[in-house]
């Protein structure tokens, strides 16, 4: 009867440990990951590069003389809106202007807008209270959308050749200007460079990434100068959208530095609304795809039609100023003091008796 008994507990145990071990196989066999409901951190994106700080800005108000001391020698005089003789820079300043762009060439046939010439004016132009631009051309004469001639000293030079003849003459003209007590604020590396530069090695449209060398050659020879020197890139027919885009997203696909994105805008006396309202979304569209504060360096209409010029400068100037977090730099008129049919240009900004007209009180508001 015990042995029995016995066997009854040994079975019943037996059976409690065989139904133990196959649910606790049935569990480990059974049990899955949880699948978490909480969704991956997104992934890390490197912030874009930070924009220049604008904050304490002085807007630009402008005007490129690089032909004033050609026509001072020349016999050419200035006179106030009262008939009364005056220095023009002073009479400029009188009208608002703030800032002054002198450009240069590296060896002119007639001296003109030479290192030496672009140095007493930028003196002169600093004494007077004026800021400083100085646009390089790369160029002994005319640089701009339908001419980017290389200077005659170097037509022969490798490419690398080039890059170091480039960054040599703005460090040159640079430690002139430093010499003579000058540092500009704002330093253009080419002029209106639509298809780049220094045809046919910095051609942007065959050889993109040899342009935008040529530009982060200019940039480094700049801030070795001085760091606080801003740096432009100058694209011409502020207007075109496409224009800009094209060039400035080469320059952003080799990785090219500037500081400052500058247009030049020549509307007619019967497009300058349009073109201005074009304009504001080009400068709109370079803020936000480039994150680049915009000036306009160059604009004009003719000398006679002074009313709408008045007009149409206002509402350029009100439309730079209009770019959000204070991006819109400044407006430059170009030649304003050239009157009398100074080498053929008509669309200054003095009358054929040498006076301001009104289109110049637009940079008094």
């Amino acid at each position: 009867m015990l042995k029995l008994k016995n066997k009854a507990i040994m079975k019943t145990l037996l059976l409690r440990f065989a139904i133990a071990g196959i649910t606790l196989f049935f569990i480990c066999c059974s049990k899955t990951p949880a699948v978490s409901t909480v969704p991956p951190p997104p992934p890390v994106v490197p912030p874009p590069p930070p924009a220049p700080d604008t904050s304490t800005v002085v807007f630009a108000k402008g005007a490129d003389i690089g032909w004033l001391s050609e026509m001072e020698a020349a016999g050419k005089k200035f006179y106030n809106n009262s008939g009364t003789e005056q220095d023009c820079i002073e009479l400029l300043k009188s009208k608002g202007i703030n800032a002054i762009r002198l450009r240069v060439w590296v060896n002119p046939a007639d001296g003109w807008c030479n290192a030496a010439d672009v140095v007493k004016q930028a003196v002169r132009a600093k004494n007077a209270g004026m800021r400083i631009m100085i646009d390089f051309h790369y160029s002994d004469w005319w640089a701009d959308p339908g001419k980017q001639n290389k200077p005659a000293a170097w037509k022969t030079l490798s490419f690398t050749e080039l890059k170091a003849a480039l960054a040599a003459h703005t460090t040159d003209v640079l430690l002139q200007l430093k010499t003579a007590g000058v540092t500009p604020e704002w330093v253009q590396v080419g002029n209106e460079n639509d298809d780049g530069m220094l045809w046919e090695d910095g051609r942007a449209s065959t050889n993109m990434n040899q342009f935008a060398a040529l530009i982060q050659a200019g940039y480094d020879a700049v801030k070795a100068v001085s760091s606080n020197i801003k740096v432009i890139v100058h694209i011409s027919n502020g207007w075109n959208n496409d224009l800009f885009r094209w060039i400035f997203d080469g320059l952003q696909a080799n990785s090219t530095r500037y500081d400052i994105i500058a247009m030049s805008l020549y509307p007619t006396v019967n497009n300058w609304r349009q073109l201005n309202q074009q304009c504001l979304l080009n400068m709109n569209n370079m803020t936000v795809r480039y994150n680049k504060p915009v000036m306009i360096s160059e604009v004009g209409m003719p000398w006679d039609a002074a009313d709408t010029c008045q007009l149409f400068l206002k509402d350029i100037i009100a439309k730079n100023k209009l770019l959000p977090g204070n991006k819109g730099l400044g407006v430059f008129y170009w030649e304003p003091q050239c009157h009398n049919n100074w080498k053929g240009y008509t669309l200054g900004a003095f009358d054929n008796s040498g006076r301001p007209t009104v289109a110049m009180d637009a940079f008094k508001d």
